[in-house]
């Protein structure tokens, strides 16, 4: 009966961890989102520029590359340079959670989305 007992004082160690935990990646996920990554499609023709919350913030066109007559193409490259720049705010978003696991002495997996 006592031996369930003593594990009692580890257990307010591991709230104040998670509480730690929980506190830095919300400061985390704060600090991605005010981030931005860009990135482009057909040579530069597009660029999509995106923030930690892969919402988009703005797009460049280079119109000296691209034939805005040709608004089916202009269409995908718009497509293609957004879905590029949200996954390297999705990868930057891991690669800082990875980071602050590490910090804390997680093994790697522990934090969902990882």
């Amino acid at each position: 009966m006592f031996d369930s007992l003593k594990n009692l004082g580890n257990m307010a160690g591991l709230m104040s961890k998670a509480r730690e935990m929980q506190e830095r990646m919300k400061t985390l996920q704060e600090d991605v989102a005010r981030q931005q990554v860009s990135a482009d499609a057909g040579g530069g023709m597009v660029t999509a520029i995106v923030n930690g919350r892969m919402e988009l913030v703005r797009i460049r066109i280079d119109k000296d590359k691209v034939d805005v007559n040709d608004t089916e193409m202009l269409e995908d490259l718009i497509v293609a340079a957004v879905n590029a720049a949200q996954v390297k705010a999705a990868d930057l978003m891991k690669q800082e959670m990875a980071k602050v696991a590490s910090e804390m002495g997680l093994p790697p997996g522990m934090i969902p989305g990882m």
